[in-house]
């Protein structure tokens, strides 16, 4: 079912128009782009199932076109539609990474993270290197699986800063469970990489942790 049953003033594309972007529920958002339901769903519901499946617009703009591609309804048109969106999201924050030092601007390197590992269901380790002027050369995800001090290798991190010319890092890795609260564990690990990275005038400026809902600096919390 489309969106043609529902009177004008509810309409998501009618809404935006008139009332802006903002004004729209995230089910509605993601409606426009489906735009028609399958048999006995309505697309309204078919929007709100999928941000339900994958846990909001993060867990959204983690999945891939396989994952897309295993939910019933999403046919090759909407899968294309909407990983295409979900791209043109990720690169403009990536971009304004590229284009200014990234500590002016630590709100979109945690909103860049939190769509890059908020929705992932695995512990990943990831690595923004910088240049010198804290500008993103590249993002790279080094390390899978349940991280700790003995997993994520120094020399592995070392070795991707000196290929890529980096004078600097912002560490980053998501809990799962949903909770952003730094560990004991992470402090060290934090030390480790700091001391290894230092060897070859690498400075580390900071250490993010993604949860659900949030993303935690250890630099803010004071914890480097």
């Amino acid at each position: 079912m489309s969106l043609t049953h529902l009177p004008p003033e509810a309409r998501p594309r009618e809404k935006l128009l008139a009332r802006g972007p903002q004004a729209l529920a995230d089910a509605e958002l993601l409606a426009l782009l489906l735009r028609t339901g399958i048999q006995g769903t309505p697309v309204l519901q078919l929007a709100q199932s999928l941000l339900d499946r994958f846990g909001g617009w993060a867990g959204l703009l983690a999945a891939d076109v396989q994952d897309l591609g295993k939910v019933k309804g999403l046919g090759p048109a909407k899968r294309a539609e909407i990983a295409a969106v979900l791209e043109i999201a990720r690169r403009s924050l990536n971009q304004r990474l590229a284009e200014k030092p990234a500590l002016n601007d630590i709100d979109t390197v945690k909103t860049y993270l939190r769509l890059q590992l908020g929705g992932l269901g695995h512990e990943v380790f990831a690595v923004l290197f910088l240049d010198a002027q804290l500008k993103l050369i590249a993002m790279e995800t080094l390390f899978q699986g349940s991280l700790t001090s003995t997993t994520v290798h120094p020399r592995e991190v070392v070795k991707r800063a000196l290929a890529l010319g980096a004078a600097a890092a912002i560490l980053a890795h998501n809990h799962p469970s949903g909770h952003a609260e730094p560990s004991k564990a992470d402090e060290l690990l934090t030390r480790q990489l700091g001391q290894a990275l230092a060897l070859v005038d690498v400075r580390v400026v900071d250490h993010l942790v993604v949860g659900a809902g949030e993303v935690v600096s250890l630099a803010e919390r004071g914890l480097m």
